[in-house]
């Protein structure tokens, strides 16, 4: 059943169809769809257009298919309706004859279709915020497991200082932690109700917009029947949301799987989430890594494709707005398992410690903590950050580290280096030297670790 067919003479052709009914992706919102219509109804009562008993006829009718929909027992694959509003109404009409023909009064798909959208939107904020949340705490408890594990930090891909692997954890803690603060924004910004906008002029009915906004849910109704119809700034922010978490993700899923390489042999993961190889027996493949660093571009693609969709629309609603939801539909899905995915992953890991700590201390990445000591006798940062350089060709051409220079060779590039020196090129003594805020030594990463443990659950 179209809600359109009296103007026209002859039906759609079936290539039409194809691309215009939306029912195979907008049936997802069937719930939202029906709550909206249930409190309509009940702004249809109070404005006149519903007797109370038409109004309970709708409103029981409404409330077994919304439960129906919430039990997955909604048969859309035998409709021929165009989308999750026709389907509705279609059985509203087939329970109550002509009292469901009246629930659509003062209604557009319009201010529907956008009312529907932003409940389901919100409904998936909450639901991913919880999502971020379990990735926050495994992290942690990754980071609580292995506090005293040191391994190689890197810049340009080249060994740079030694860190605490917990510091490294903590790090991904502040990006997801962004991430849900920019859910809760966005959900803050959106919770705006948009029906009764009919189709872009408002409705000529007496309906009390501010009663239906409180009973959806929303903070407010949206204040211009225009914006409210044609408005899709929250699908974008959810997808942009999206899309900087997943490059988030794929970030961290990068340095587990560099971690994880033969080369680096820093860590090892479970069985669980990895694969094997169908020709070679002794491969153990990172593949859930490599799939949450590959649905990353799918997300991004998604973000794009709807701001091109919109940045050429003249207002108000255009059918190409149809194509703003099986692209955030699909982030959604993707983005929960990529979250659910990384918890299972850093879970199962195991870090080999050892070979953490004897990665760290090679690269001669206590080079600037030589130049920070010759800093200590005097010298100028810059003069002794050049000796320090010489100390490592040094190191190079004997084939050795730093500190197994002997002090003769030392004090032949700069006299002022004495015995001292030593243990100040000693692995744990420059982690732990940088005790300053946000630092990587035991003590800070420890009180950074444990006030974080303290937050998790006040995060909202």
């Amino acid at each position: 059943m179209a809600l359109w067919g009296g103007r026209f003479a002859a039906g759609s052709s079936n290539m039409f169809r194809q691309v215009n009914d939306s029912l195979p992706f907008d049936r997802v919102m069937a719930t939202q769809d029906l709550q909206g219509s249930i409190i309509w109804s009940r702004g249809l009562k109070k404005a006149g257009v519903l007797t109370e008993e038409e109004q309970a006829k709708l409103e029981a009718a409404l409330l077994e298919l919304k439960t129906q929909a919430e039990n997955d027992e909604l048969d859309f694959d035998a409709s021929e309706e165009e989308d999750i509003h026709s389907f509705v109404e279609a059985a509203l009409i087939d329970k109550l004859g002509d009292i469901g023909r009246k629930l659509h009064t003062g209604r557009s798909r319009n201010d529907q279709v956008a009312t529907d959208f932003r409940l389901w939107v919100r409904e998936h904020v909450d639901s991913l915020k919880a999502d971020l949340k379990a990735l926050i705490r495994s992290l942690l408890n990754t980071a609580s497991r292995h506090q005293q594990a040191i391994i190689p930090g890197y810049t340009h891909l080249q060994r740079a200082q030694p860190i605490h692997f917990a510091h490294w954890c903590l790090a991904y803690v502040e990006m997801f932690k962004r991430d849900l603060d920019r859910m809760r924004d966005l959900k803050k910004r959106m919770n705006q109700c948009p029906l009764g906008s009919g189709a872009l002029a408002g409705t000529t009915y007496p309906v009390d917009r501010e009663a239906l906004a409180e009973e959806l849910g929303f903070d407010s109704p949206c204040l211009n029947s225009l914006d409210a119809v044609s408005d899709r700034d929250f699908v974008l922010e959810l997808l942009f949301c999206a899309s900087t978490s997943m490059m988030h993700i794929s970030r961290m899923a990068e340095d587990l799987i560099f971690y994880n390489s033969g080369e680096a042999g820093f860590l090892q993961l479970g069985d669980a989430v990895t694969s094997g190889s169908s020709l070679m027996p002794q491969k153990k493949n990172p593949d859930a890594l490599e799939l949450m660093r590959g649905k990353c571009g799918r997300v991004f693609g998604s973000l794009q494709g709807l701001l091109v969709t919109m940045k050429g629309l003249p207002l108000a609603y255009n059918k190409d707005m149809q194509e703003d939801k099986e692209g955030a539909i699909d982030t959604v899905n993707q983005w929960h398992i990529c979250l659910c995915i990384a918890v299972e992953v850093l879970d199962s890991l195991s870090l080999n410690e050892d070979r953490c700590r004897e990665a760290a201390t090679q690269g001669f990445a206590n080079a600037t903590e030589l130049a920070d000591y010759l800093v200590g006798k005097g010298i100028p940062f810059r003069t002794g950050h050049d000796i320090a350089g010489k100390v490592v060709l040094a190191a190079i051409d004997k084939g050795c580290a730093i500190e197994d220079l002997p002090l003769s060779d030392l004090q032949a590039i700069c006299e002022v280096i004495d015995d001292d020196v030593y243990p100040v090129l000693q692995l744990e003594y420059g982690v732990n030297q940088r005790r300053i805020l946000g630092g990587t030594s035991q003590e800070t990463v420890t009180k950074a670790l444990y006030r974080e443990l303290e937050n998790l659950d006040k995060l909202e």
